[in-house]
């Protein structure tokens, strides 16, 4: 079956139509990213879940990334050093695994 349409009649009615989206497939959480994602990753292969106090250009992982995957439960405060006391030694929580290790 062929349905031929006017555009700009069709333009014109699809805005005067008042819609509401349902979106029951929301995630229960909120995606990484890139950054957060790579950070994260390289705890996946250190003792306790470990994560990085550097990237891998030997500079400090920025603490607004480190931050981010705290308030999102990905990572978790492990000690604290008391030679740098200002450094975030973190390592991942469960969820933190999962979000990680997702494809």
């Amino acid at each position: 079956m062929t349905v031929l349409v006017n555009r700009d009649f069709a333009r014109h009615h699809a805005r005067s139509f008042d819609l509401t989206s349902f979106n029951d497939n929301g995630l229960e959480v909120d995606l990484p990213t890139l950054h957060e994602l790579l950070y994260l990753r390289r705890g996946l292969t250190q003792p306790g879940g470990k994560l990085p106090l550097f990237d891998l250009d030997g500079q400090d992982v920025d603490p607004v990334i480190v931050k981010k995957c705290l308030k999102a439960g990905w990572a978790q405060p492990w000690f604290k050093n008391p030679l740098k006391p200002d450094w975030l030694v973190c390592k991942l929580t469960e969820l933190g695994r999962q979000v990680a290790s997702a494809p």
